[in-house]
């Protein structure tokens, strides 16, 4: 198993998704978002002042965007970017991935807190912003939630804690709300950043750290690990025409030191099973 360059000279890549036939991603550094085709012909789509992040459609079509800095969630529609819902003050620090349910639903995590600055580790909550703009907290005590995935019966999310070095999963009610909080995966030495998941109801993780990619099973079992020393793997989606290429975003390092670097990648990979659910 090895991936492939697909697009290279990111500045940081960020939240990869699978839509109309091209992979969406944000290249947060330069405050964009962009699409690459499995030819790996790039076209940017917009620019987000608050640097985008996580990005889903709701069911009729609008783009949901997470602007990071300004704790905000962005909607593209007709060609004009504007302000859906402000995330604060339930985001404690920088927002970050998210996903985008059936019903148009998103859910937002955030950093808690400003590691970058040294400030103390602390718990953050996941937001909810439902299809009337309403906002709500979904979930809390949660260690840097970072990527999510939900199944595609609906009905369970599954949210990567980094620093937490797991994946927890919730009941998804009918009406948004989350419960019946549990373990879905303990990965001791990882830090999972962005997830995907395929039809056999394995994840995909992203970790930055360990500079790796992993496919988990729930209950923690390891059934692939993909060594990319010395660049580390910050997000994954499967998509492509069959869903069965793995495109993983990757770069040599995280964080504000790393803005005027244009190490970032989008790397692919054929798998056996392909992706399903949201996003």
């Amino acid at each position: 198993m090895k991936l492939e360059p697909l697009l290279t000279g990111l500045s940081f890549g960020e939240g990869p998704r699978w839509h109309e036939g091209k992979l969406w991603f944000s290249d947060f550094y330069v405050h964009q978002v962009r699409t690459v085709d499995e030819q790996g012909h790039a076209e940017t789509i917009l620019e987000v002042p608050g640097q985008p992040s996580g990005l889903g459609w709701r069911p009729d079509g609008t783009m949901l965007i997470v602007s990071m800095t300004d704790r905000r969630l962005m909607r593209f529609a007709d060609g004009t970017l504007s302000v859906e819902a402000e995330l604060k003050p339930l985001a404690t620090g920088h927002c970050n991935d998210m996903v985008v349910d059936g019903k148009g639903r998103a859910y937002v995590g955030n950093f808690g807190y400003d590691r970058h600055a040294g400030e103390a580790e602390r718990t953050a909550c996941l937001v909810r912003v439902d299809p009337d703009r309403s906002v709500h907290q979904a979930a809390d005590a949660l260690l840097f939630p970072n990527g999510t995935v939900i199944t595609p019966d609906g009905k369970t999310m599954v949210v990567a804690e980094t620093f937490g070095h797991r994946l927890t999963a919730f009941d998804v009610a009918a009406d948004g709300t989350l419960a019946n909080r549990r373990l879905w995966a303990a990965i001791d030495g990882c830090y999972p950043d962005g997830i995907c998941l395929d039809r056999e109801g394995a994840i995909w993780v992203s970790d930055p750290f360990g500079r790796r990619v992993l496919r988990v099973l729930e209950g923690g079992k390891i059934t692939a690990n993909l060594d990319l020393a010395p660049r580390g793997a910050y997000a994954c989606m499967l998509g492509g025409a069959d869903r069965r290429t793995l495109f993983v975003v990757t770069n040599s390092a995280s964080g504000p030191a790393t803005a005027g670097k244009r190490d970032g990648r989008i790397e692919t990979m054929r798998v056996d099973v392909p992706g399903v659910g949201w996003p």
